[in-house]
């Protein structure tokens, strides 16, 4: 039996090489073996136990993230402003590495199901739950769902302190009063900003869509569309090395996860774009796009030449499957 990658393994460790491989080797499984046992030679990432997961994941990120850091030079001095790849994201690649992984554990776990290996199935199924959870918890950060409650928690503080404050007023204890009155400004600023970020990705307007072929503004590569914020949620170092400030949208604009055309930028792959930056063609674009990451999120290509997402990307983004215009020219 030819020994094949899980997809799993080739995304995490980041390597189109081992894409490639896969692609080529792939066999239908066969055997125990070909459901849990599949690694590469630097992770072996199947073979530990479910709950190193966090930790080999963490570990593999931080070589990963040096790797990139390494190659981040900006051309001829901050005075000309960075390069391509200072809009690589770690963070947006990471997103798109743990959703792969969920695509790929849930095929796994049916596939052990069809065939009847139960005991693999669990494993695989409790595997895919740890990542299921990860992904939850990175999604809510982001996005400010965890931010709700967040609020919530500091509205109670602050009635609290409203409270302390009147008493300290009462007894003529100013010293205090005044400590009081400024935590109770500062939990009312933070409360505001948490509430605003959860509000900003509920009423989200985004000009482009998923699976839409772009052209960056300034660095011209074309680019395709497979996830979107409507603030940046990158760090504050990502945002001063990418000179988000002198955006003229600032931070408080849509950002995009793109895949990037390999056969121009071969070391970029995923980039975290604000709106700004990118501009969508005039006519379709119905080159050539290559990227390893191009046949697990789309479908493939509609009539126009943009990439149709994949239901689960689409369930993700909350977003509708885009139809194309008819064009009655195109039967011509």
């Amino acid at each position: 039996m030819v020994q094949s990658h899980s997809l799993s393994t080739l995304t995490i460790c980041g390597s189109v090489q081992a894409y490639s491989t896969w692609r080529r080797n792939r066999v239908k499984f066969g055997n125990s073996s070909g459901l849990i046992g599949d690694r590469c030679g630097s992770c072996h990432f199947l073979h530990r136990p479910s709950s190193s997961l966090r930790s080999h994941w963490k570990s593999l990120k931080q070589r990963n993230l040096s790797r990139v850091e390494a190659r981040w030079p900006f051309q001829g001095g901050g005075d000309q402003g960075p390069d391509p790849n200072s809009e690589r994201s770690e963070s947006a690649n990471e997103d798109i590495l743990i959703f792969f992984f969920q695509l790929d554990l849930a095929t796994r776990v049916q596939c052990a199901l069809n065939m009847e290996q139960y005991d693999i199935a669990q494993q695989l199924r409790e595997k895919l739950t740890e990542v299921e959870e990860e992904a939850i918890r990175l999604q809510e950060a982001k996005r400010g769902s965890s931010s709700k409650s967040e609020a919530q928690d500091k509205g109670i503080s602050i009635i609290r302190l409203r409270a302390d404050l009147q008493n300290a007023i009462d007894g003529e204890d100013y010293g205090l009063a005044a400590k009081l009155r400024d935590e109770i400004s500062k939990l009312e600023a933070e409360s505001l900003a948490v509430s605003a970020k959860a509000l900003a990705f509920e009423n989200a307007e985004y000009a482009f869509r998923l699976g839409q072929k772009l052209k960056h503004k300034a660095f011209g590569y074309r680019a395709v569309v497979c996830g979107m914020d409507p603030v940046c949620c990158e760090s504050s170092s990502w945002m001063e090395a990418a000179e988000v400030e002198k955006l003229p949208r600032g931070s408080n604009q849509p950002f995009y996860q793109v895949l990037v055309d390999v056969r121009t930028h071969p070391d970029l792959l995923v980039a975290y774009v604000p709106e700004d930056h990118l501009l969508a063609p005039e006519k379709p674009d119905k080159e050539r796009f290559d990227h390893p990451y191009i046949s697990f999120l789309f479908y493939g290509a509609d009539t126009a030449g943009d990439f149709i997402p994949i239901q689960q990307l689409r369930e993700k983004y909350n977003k509708p499957r885009h139809e194309v215009p008819f064009d009655s020219q195109d039967e011509d």
